[in-house]
This record gives structure tokens, sequence and C-alpha cells, in this order.
């Protein structure tokens, strides 16, 4: 005993492992940065629709976790961790760099669309590929078990690098994109991509830097394989020997297998079937990354000076989970444990689901406070008609000789359902009321087209002393700009040509239209959200207040005597606050630390030490599948109304857990012997927490901040 204590102290902390840690930080900080910003990218800049973006996001998130398979078997069968995760971060690096040019897409003639989609299959097999080894090489550094506590350090700094890199990346990358101008427009994501490519070959040379200092141990197998191999050649030898009766299936490999691995397996199936409905916890929490920042772009997120980017919400997890998973281990599973209550893991397992439900439930209530601010839309066999009003007074109207309508002065009335099959021609006479002074009837009628499908706009302005119809030729713009910014144009009647200008104290956001006399309007222009002093000139017209989300039509009518100006809202601004979003985030969070956090450590004491990869894999697979789940759904477009198909969501986990809880009932828990864990090696990977009956345990893959669950610390490392 007293030579094992000698040999610890002579032991040196190896100074390789702050090459890999290193190497983590600017791998997290690579992948999250670039997935904080995909889905809006795939909506703004390649123009997608939000399904299509949606189940793109969610194909890409698929496949991240599909892959880690692959590369473990690379790294445990043919490559070695070194080279595996070498080789696959080079191919990681060129999809971050080829996905960077695609985003230029708008400035340069490239295929943005085709090289986004290779740059985001590379980026999944090379974070997906690398996700099973880079932890498990740094377990490697350690000598065991003489360096035990030093290898409990290790994984806490590594699951620090991991967060670090993470919120970093989650606050600034939104910011690259929206608030820097590059290649003549209005964002730049060449930059925003390009960042975390940079960070991802600096990972890459890091890595190589320490190549001398590391241990790096021959591929001795791979566990999975040898399991699928197994569970193959029972099920064929079951079909061959028909007639020969077992208690078990799996029994049929006893001639080829031993006994102890067909026994290790027939336990871990066990576990196994308790992950079936895991999926759709997945499915909901994924979708902070789509569903959730696509129902942020539609909020408001001015606080102050300072805008919050929708896709900057996402920082919200990643600091939830580092302030909930002490206050859970130390304070919420205590207090309920004296109540005999969220005592089994299964159990806590259930209430997470149940909380990711909640969340759901409250992001559907969210959307439908959000509902009356989005746009009306024609659908079909309908058009939309807008008559604006330049006179300070009411003018009567009268379509196709039907009942005259009033058109209040500087106002406009809404014809929002008009029934239209392809296009129709309109006729309209005006008639000014009698507070429009020295204003004459007009003599003859207007014409205009509307079209199936479009909302169109028709401006009353004056000319000499009758009032005209005038035809705007574009159709209107009405839905809320993708990136969130208010829109507007302006309808005018001006005396001679001038400039219409927009100031902002301090000149940052300000913008200008030019005002000709033969013309009647201009085109759309987006700003960002002020209040601004308009000037026509050099002469004040008084103040306005462009909001986030908010489509505008500002009008102006310049007579020798007066000008007269309003400004129209034609599509509400978002009025919801994006802070309100915040209770949803801290429930699902609630929930991931419940669900996730548990879920291996539940998995891990309750299979074999041999089975430790198996269920790894198992449970990267659950959250593949969730994700396709999310994809199917998309895919189906059962609803009109996001609201309910975030309501769809939580009534699917709520049937989930109650499937799950059922199943639990009848699940009998494996009592695990202090001797039969004697001797096991500390975990693959990890921070350290504590377990309810004061266990040292750990985070099998902590890459996801605790996604990939808990492993008690008597299981051995996988290698």
């Amino acid at each position: 005993m007293g030579l094992s204590l000698k040999n610890k102290e002579k032991l040196k902390y190896p100074r390789s492992v702050f090459f890999i840690i290193s190497n983590e930080f600017c791998e997290r900080f690579s992948y999250y940065g670039m997935r904080t910003i995909l889905v809006i990218y795939l909506r703004n800049i390649l123009l997608y629709n939000d399904n299509d973006a949606t189940v793109l996001y969610h194909t890409f998130t698929m496949f991240c976790y599909f892959f880690p398979l692959l590369g473990a078997m690379l790294a445990d069968s043919l490559l070695g961790k070194f080279r595996t995760i070498l080789y696959l971060s080079v191919v990681y690096a060129i999809g971050n760099v080829v996905i960077s040019v695609a985003s230029a897409t708008g400035a340069i003639d490239i295929p943005g669309r085709e090289l986004t989609i290779l740059g985001l299959l590379l980026i999944a097999l090379g974070t997906g590929g690398i996700k099973p080894c880079v932890s498990a090489f740094g377990g490697d550094q350690f000598v065991m078990p003489q360096q035990e506590r030093q290898l409990q350090t290790f994984f806490s700094l590594f699951y620090f690098s991991i967060n670090s890199g993470s919120l970093i990346s989650t606050f600034l990358t939104p910011i690259l994109r929206q608030d820097v101008k590059c290649f003549d427009q209005d964002s730049c994501y060449p930059l925003a991509f390009g960042v975390p490519a940079i960070l991802m070959v600096v990972s890459i040379v890091v890595f190589i830097i320490g190549k001398n200092s590391y241990v790096i141990k021959k591929p001795q197998g791979n566990v999975v394989l040898e399991v699928s191999k197994c569970i193959g050649h029972a099920v064929a030898q079951k079909w061959r020997s028909k007639r020969v009766s077992r208690d078990h299936w799996l029994e049929h490999a006893d001639d080829t297998y031993p006994r102890r691995l067909i026994e290790d397996i027939k336990s871990t199936l066990g576990v196994l079937f308790l992950f079936l409905p895991l999926p759709i916890f997945w499915a909901l929490f994924d979708q902070q990354g789509s569903r959730w920042t696509f129902q942020a772009t539609r909020m408001n997120g001015v606080i102050g000076s300072w805008i919050l980017k929708p896709d900057q919400m996402q920082v919200i997890n990643p600091l939830l989970i580092l302030a909930f998973i002490p206050i859970f281990e130390t304070g919420i599973y205590p207090l309920f444990a004296k109540c005999n209550l969220l005592i089994r893991p299964l159990q806590r397992m259930g209430v997470g689901g149940i909380l990711a439900a909640v969340a759901f439930i409250l992001s559907a209530i969210v959307e439908l406070q959000l509902e009356p601010t989005y746009a009306v839309l024609p659908g079909s066999g309908q058009a939309q008609l807008r008559i604006f009003n330049a006179y300070n007074c009411p003018m009567n109207l009268e379509l196709n000789s039907e009942a005259s309508r009033i058109v209040n002065g500087l106002s406009k009335l809404d014809l929002l359902d008009l029934r239209v099959s392809g296009a129709a021609l309109y006729n309209a006479s005006i008639a000014p009321s009698q507070d429009c002074v020295g204003v004459n009837t007009p003599g003859s009628l207007f014409d205009f087209q509307v079209v199936e499908g479009q909302a169109k706009s028709v401006f009353i302005a004056p000319e000499g002393n009758e009032p005209a119809l005038i035809n705007i030729p574009e159709y209107d713009t009405i839905e809320k700009s993708d990136d969130g910014y208010p829109v507007i144009r302006v309808f005018y009647n001006v005396l001679t040509g001038n400039e219409l200008k927009f100031n902002q104290d301090g000149g940052t956001k300000n913008f200008n239209f030019d005002l000709s006399p033969e013309s009647y309007h201009t085109k759309y222009t987006s700003a960002e959200p002020a209040s601004f002093t308009v000037m026509l000139g050099n002469n004040s017209l008084g103040q306005v207040n462009l909001q986030l989300g908010g489509v505008y039509t500002y009008i102006l009518n310049e007579e020798t005597a007066s000008t007269t100006t309003a400004l129209i809202t034609v599509t509400s601004p978002n009025t919801m606050h994006m802070l309100w979003l915040i209770p949803q985030y801290v429930i699902m969070t609630m929930g991931e630390v419940m669900f996730s956090i548990t879920g291996l450590e539940f998995a891990f004491t309750q299979a074999p030490v041999s089975m430790k990869s198996v269920l790894q894999s198992g449970w990267l697979l659950t959250v593949a599948f969730g994700n396709l789940v999310v994809i199917i759904i998309a895919e189906a477009k059962f609803f009109d109304s996001q609201a309910n198909e975030f309501f769809l969501f939580a009534g699917l986990m709520l049937l989930d857990m109650a499937l799950f809880c059922w199943m639990a009932m009848k699940y009998k828990y494996v009592e695990t012997s202090e001797e039969d864990n004697a001797g096991a090696n500390l975990p693959l990977e990890a921070p350290k927490s504590k377990s309810r009956n004061g266990s040292t345990s750990q985070p099998l893959n902590s890459e996801d901040k605790g996604r990939n669950g808990v492993e008690n610390k008597s299981f051995d490392r996988d290698e």
C-alpha cells in the first residue's frame, strides 16, 4: 500500500491534456456557433420557408448523432482515437469552410444551397465522428488508479471548456451575422460562419502540436460490433434450430460466444427497452434551435438601446444547466427525498419528460398571443386591396358600382377577402366628402387589376383640384421581414423633387428616400427599430417610431399651404417581448436536468460494465430518432397554426411519458454491490457530480452539457 501511495506522488499531471482541453474549447465554439445561426441562415439567406429550414436543421442534427457510431468503430477497430480525431477534424474544418463560402451566395455566383448541404454533411460527419473519441482520448493520458483524482480534475476542466466555448459562441455569432455588414449586404454570414471555421482550424493545430506528449493506444476492438455480431448469430441460429427450445433466444449464440457476453447482452437489452420512448423528449428539446428560434424572430428583443437577437435566446439553456445541476443535486432532490418522492431515477426521468411537455404548452400559449400580430395573407381564391388616402378628409369610394365605402383622411381602407379567380378588373369612382373643401369630384372612373393570391395597394392623391386613384404597380409586402427589422415605403404627393430623410439621434440608423413629382411611391426599405425625426428637405415633419416586425406605409401630401403626413401600420409590429420565452426555456432546462442527466446514470448502474459503449450508442440514437420525429411532423404539415403543432408535441410527450411510466413500474432494479464494481476505472467522460446515494458520478459524454447523461464511477473506460 505504501508503494501505491509513493507511485501516486511520483506521477505528474499529464500536460498533454491541456492540448486536448484547448482543442475541445475550439471545437465546441465552432459547433455551437455554427448551429446557433443555422436555421435563420437557411431561411433568410437560402430562402427556405420555416418548415423546410426546420427539416434541414433537424436532419443535420440527426446525422450528428448517427455518425458517433461510425467514429467509435473507426477508433476502436481501425484507426485508433488519435488518428480518428485528427482525420475527422480535418473533414469537420473543410465543412465549416464550405458553409462559410456558401453563405456568400448573394454576393458571388455560387450554388449556395448545394454547397451548404455539402458543408453540413461534412460537419455532421466530423463532429459526430469525434464525439465518442475526444474525452476518451483524454482519459487515456492518465494512469489508473494512481491518477484517479487527477482524472476527475481533467473532466471538470473538460466540461468547463465545453460550456465556455458554447456560451461564448452562442452569444457572439448572432452579433457577427447581423451587426456586421459585408459584401454590400445588410448581414455578414460569411464572417459568422467563418469565425467558427477559424476556431476549428485552430483546434486541429493545437491538437497536432501536442502529439509528441500524448499516450496513444492501439485499437482494441469495438464492443458494439461484437454485440451486433452476437445478436445476429443468435437470430440466425434460432431460425435454423426452430425445434431447439432455449430459455432465451440469445442463448442460441452460446455455440460461438461466451456465456458471460450473452448474459451481459440480456441485461443490456432490458435497459435499452426502456430507451424506446426517449426520442420524443429529444424531439421537443432540440426544437430550441429551430421552432423556438423562429418564434423569437416574431417577438420584440429591444432592451434599452440594445437589441437581443432571436438566436441569442439559445444561450439561456447552457447558462441554466450550469446553475441547475448543483441546485437539483444539493437542494431539490434531497428536499423531495424527505417526502419519499423522486428517489428512483425513472421517477425523475418521468417528471423531466412531463416538464418538457409543460414547456411546449407554454410555447403554444405564447404563440397564441403572437398570432394576432402576424400578417394576414391572401389565401386560395382570394386577393387583398388596400386603399390609402393622402387627403386630410374622408373620401367616398365605390368599387364596381357596389355600395360606397369611406376612406378616412390620412388613413387606409382594407379589403382583405376579395373573391378572385386568376385576376379581376376593378373600376372605381371617388367622391370627396363635405369636409374636403375646394376638392372637386373627378369626372372619370379609375381602373386597376387585382390578382389571386396577391395583395395590392392604390393611392388617392391630388391631381390639381381633383383626387386621382394612383395604381401602385408592385404587389404589397405584408409579411414581416426575415431579420425582424421594420420595413417602410412612402406614398407621396410633392410639388418639387426633394429628399425625405429619417434621422435618428446619433445618426447611426439614418435612411432617406428621393421623392420625385412624377412618381407617387417608393419601394420598401428596411430600417433599424428606433424613433426618427422626419425631414422633407430642411422642414421637420415630426417624429415616427418604427418597431421590430412592423410593416409601414408613410403617407405624405405636400401642398402650397401645408404638408400633411401619417404613418400607417400595415402589419402590426412585434408587441410581445422576447423575454416572455424565458419561462419555457427554464422549464425545458429543468426537464433536461431531470431526464437527461439522470437517464444514463440509471442505465449504467443497471447494465454490465462491459456494455457501457453499447448504452452510449443507444442513448445517442434516441437523440437521432428524436430529430427524425420532428422531420416527419414538419413534413406532414398537420396544422397551419404553429400553436397547434406545439400542442401536438406536448400531447405526444404526455402520452409518451404515460407509456414510459407504465414500463418503469414493471421494471425491476438491479442492485449493484461494491464487490461487483471493485477495481473498475473512472469513467470515460465527465464533469463530476453527486448521485442520490452520494457516490461520485460522471456524465458519459459531456460534450452536450448533460445530454449524454451521468455515468457511475464504477464503470470502465471505453477503449
